[in-house]
């Protein structure tokens, strides 16, 4: 009997999402696995259901979960959703175990195989199944947008009938993926751009994209591509560099983010209160704590004449693309290890190993086992 995939709706509010497309859906019905989709799922991505036409629809949530041998989601699921997992079944989705420790409890006692996509280990194999990298793209993307919707000004130079208008200084807090995509859109805008890593390895990404690097002498170059935390007196030394910058900014974006923790807090409200009434923060960390001391997660607020914005879930809203990403992530993961319609995981797998969380009624994510 071949494995049966499952795609429920989103229940998370604002979530446009969905786990697998109807291309990758196709994708795996070819290698005979039977995909399974709750009416509806696709739709806020502008999916139809008659676009499934390899998948078997599934009219009640709860049937759909008992006929199930993996699930595929893309935010957490809820609790009452993990009580309706079949005990034993294999969960795919993005759990943040760290801020949902009670889920991961309940994930253990159901001997649930669970997977956390945000936990995929950024080794050079593991780039096409990276959905931290697929989605931070479509984030860098939009808060470029977001700061430009915000700013006082032009981000162009703009010359005119009366007179020349100076095009708006941006600096990007962070250049990871997203970072990179920010410092990318706001050249293509017309923005003079600087830009900040604590990784000093991040200066050719930079400068190759029209960006110059503020260097604060701080070097905070980790395993695995991320920054590792800074200390007391690092920080203090990047907090007096990067004041001077932000101060000049007319735009900060900040992307900066430790997977499994909460968010560096790079800018204070004295560095707020230095900058330039009609300035504007965007803050992409807004779900993780933010990188600004004043982010309110969802909201825009000002503080001093300064517009602070703290955008969530933005990958959701550009629902295509972030769901045709998010699919092609985990077809690239799961592909490998189905033959003949069947899930064969390879706990030998250095991909498989470092993303599980849950496995056999036991905790496998060794952080996350020492906060539950």
């Amino acid at each position: 009997m071949p494995v049966r995939m499952a795609v429920p709706k989103e229940l998370v509010p604002g979530e446009r999402r969905v786990a697998l497309d109807p291309t990758m859906a196709e994708r795996f019905t070819k290698l005979g696995v039977e995909i399974l989709i709750e009416r509806g799922a696709g739709s806020s991505a502008f999916f139809t259901d008659e676009a499934y036409q390899s998948c078997r629809l599934i009219g009640d949530t709860k049937t759909l979960y008992s006929d199930a041998d993996v699930v595929l989601k893309v935010q957490a699921p809820t609790l009452e959703e993990v009580s309706l997992l079949k005990d034993g079944s294999t969960l795919l989705a993005i759990l943040l175990p760290h801020i949902n420790i009670e889920m991961v409890k309940l994930l253990r006692d159901k001997k649930i195989t669970s997977f956390a996509m945000e936990l995929i280990p950024r080794i050079s194999r593991a780039q096409s199944m990276d959905i931290l990298s697929s989605q931070a793209a479509i984030s860098g993307y939009k808060v470029a947008l977001l700061a430009a919707n915000l700013a006082s000004g032009f981000f162009p130079m703009m010359t005119t009938a009366a007179g020349t208008i100076r095009p708006s200084k941006v600096l990007v807090i962070g250049a990871g993926v997203a970072g990179l995509q920010a410092i990318s859109t706001c050249r293509r805008l017309g923005a003079i751009v600087e830009a900040y890593d604590v990784r000093p390895a991040a200066r050719q990404e930079i400068e190759s994209l029209g960006a110059k690097m503020i260097d604060t002498g701080v070097n905070a170059a980790s395993e695995g591509g991320y920054a590792r935390e800074l200390t007391v007196e690092e920080k203090q030394k990047q907090a007096d560099m990067l004041a001077k910058h932000i101060a000049s900014a007319n735009a900060v974006i900040t992307t900066a983010s430790i997977p499994g923790r909460m968010a560096p807090r790079i800018i204070t409200t004295k560095m707020v209160e230095g900058m330039k009434r009609g300035a504007v923060i965007v803050d992409l960390a807004a779900e993780s704590g933010g990188n600004c001391e004043l982010t309110k997660p969802g909201e825009n607020i000002e503080h001093n004449g300064v517009i602070i914005a703290g955008p969530i879930n933005i990958p959701s809203s550009f629902p295509v693309p972030a769901s045709e990403m998010y699919a092609k992530n985990l077809f690239n993961f799961l592909s490998p290890m189905v033959e003949n319609g069947k899930l064969n995981l390879d706990w030998e797998n250095e991909v498989i190993i470092k993303s599980a969380l849950t496995r056999d009624g036991k905790i496998v994510h060794e952080t996350t086992n020492n906060l539950v």
